[in-house]
């Protein structure tokens, strides 16, 4: 546990991840936060206010003017990923932000911190020289990360690693991250037992996370048309989670809020249509808009019942799509994937594409357009339109729309509560949803950052096999 009197430091803060992790784990909020960013640091604040908030360069921060002589029971740090991730592509790297980690050293010496965390991507243990080029030396991979680590232990620092995924414990995306524990104390190291997952509580699904109000524009309607690889992806999808899936997930078209979607398991319902008075089915898939395939791989497809994939910092990638029956154009096949687990990793510039054909319940004779191909001209009221069967009723497809995942439903697949405030003013200006996609992508998950801190200075220590 930790003492009356430590200090708790949260190094990277961006919006604030971390600290609500703590505020989870210990019942309070880092003492500090430090970020270069100021419009993090105003989310920060606004739900962090008895938290010291420092705008400044991490290097620039003096440890012991900060600390002020107060012991560090936990110092928490989070340096920039994408000069290491992979998703970094083939561009260049820089050495400068991938020293970031190097700060955690100064503290280390400056005011020893009694446990250190540190969270990146998984291929931070890579981590080594650049070429003349800024690109990595394969054959040095991992030498600046095992220097690293040895200087750590230099000062007296026992330390492991591990790779933990956020869905495992209970955030509902499947963001993988790298965990390092560092402490000198003289207690053991302590890992989080998975709460979540085969034999445990249901993974939490991507579904939770959509707010099946928000409308979703017509991809037939678009000004500028979606690219050929999304349409693929959107394709493959409505054939295997709507045509081809025995048990689609089904989503009533209704105006309240407390009845807008029910569990795959139950029977299915018809309910009425604002726009035509019909009775309308609705089955969601998600697909990724971003981050393209290799040669030859088949178009992305994502389980919308399975946790969402990593978040990222760098823009609107998750995308809702939807059928609709009022806008009376002719569907494709679609892409995605099934509501009921995690969805993937959220990025900063999100990625994903929830799909939803929108089913009209079919009352003809006509056997419709064959399923992989594109439908006719839809005209009101007319019967051939393309037919699938959806639990024994016959359905037909009347249209798809599109729209990006709002901020808030990527906060929430990060794992943030709802009462989370993201949409807040800086410097008189509105944060934009580019500034929240992005916050939210750099985030840290914090039920699985819970896990760690409480396994190793909170009250519970559940120590995983």
């Amino acid at each position: 546990m930790l003492g009356a009197d430590e200090l708790v430091v949260d190094l990277f803060a961006g919006g604030g991840g971390t600290s609500e992790a703590f505020e989870e784990s210990i019942g309070r909020p880092p003492h500090v936060a430090i970020n270069h960013d100021p419009k993090a640091l105003a989310m920060h604040a606004r739900n962090h206010p008895d938290t010291l908030h420092l705008c400044c360069d991490i290097f620039e921060a003096d440890p012991k003017e900060v600390c002020n002589g107060r012991p560090v029971g936990a110092l928490w740090a989070s340096p920039d990923c994408t000069h290491h991730s992979k998703a970094k592509g083939s561009k260049p790297r820089s050495s400068k932000r991938r020293a970031l980690a190097d700060v955690v050293i100064r503290w280390a010496m400056d005011v020893r911190p009694r446990v250190l965390f540190l969270e990146n991507v998984e291929e931070f243990k890579d981590w080594g020289p650049l070429d003349a080029e800024g690109y990595p030396i394969k054959e040095r991979a991992g030498e600046d990360f095992d220097r690293w680590v040895s200087e750590l232990r230099a000062l007296g620092y026992v330390v492991e690693w591990r790779e933990l995924r956020a869905c495992d414990y209970g955030a509902p995306t499947t963001r993988r991250r790298l965990f390092l524990v560092a402490r000198c104390d003289g207690a053991p190291i302590a890992w989080p037992s998975p709460t979540h997952g085969p034999g445990r509580i249901a993974y939490r699904a991507a579904a939770e996370c959509i707010e099946w109000d928000v409308p979703c524009p017509s991809i037939f309607d678009r000004r500028k048309p979606l690219a050929d690889a999304t349409l693929r992806r959107i394709a493959r999808g409505i054939r295997k989670y709507v045509i081809e899936s025995a048990d689609p997930f089904v989503v009533p078209l209704t105006h309240g809020r407390d009845d807008r979607v029910h569990s795959i398991r139950e029977p299915l319902r018809t309910v009425t249509c604002a726009h035509r008075g019909e009775l309308a089915l609705v089955a969601p898939t998600l697909v990724q808009t971003g981050q393209g395939e290799r040669q030859g791989q088949a178009p992305r497809c994502l389980d919308l019942g399975a946790p969402l994939g990593t978040v990222v910092a760098c823009g609107g990638r998750h995308a809702l799509v939807a059928a609709f029956l009022a806008k009376h154009y002719g569907g494709h096949e679609g892409s995605g994937s099934s509501l009921t687990k995690p969805i993937d990793t959220i990025t900063t510039q999100d990625h994903h594409a929830l799909v939803a054909a929108f089913l009209l319940k079919y009352y003809g004779t006509s056997t419709g357009a064959p399923a992989d191909a594109p439908m006719p001209t839809i005209c009101a009221g007319a019967e051939h339109l393309a037919l699938v069967t959806v639990r024994g009723e016959r359905c037909a497809i009347a249209d798809i729309g599109m729209r990006m995942l709002t901020p808030r439903e990527l906060f929430r697949a990060q794992g943030f509560p709802d009462s989370y405030v993201i949409d807040l003013e800086h410097a008189g200006r509105r944060l934009s949803k580019t500034d929240q996609i992005r916050m939210v992508g750099n985030s840290v998950s914090p039920p699985v950052a819970a896990a760690v801190i409480a396994a190793n200075v909170g009250e519970r220590k559940a120590v995983a096999a």
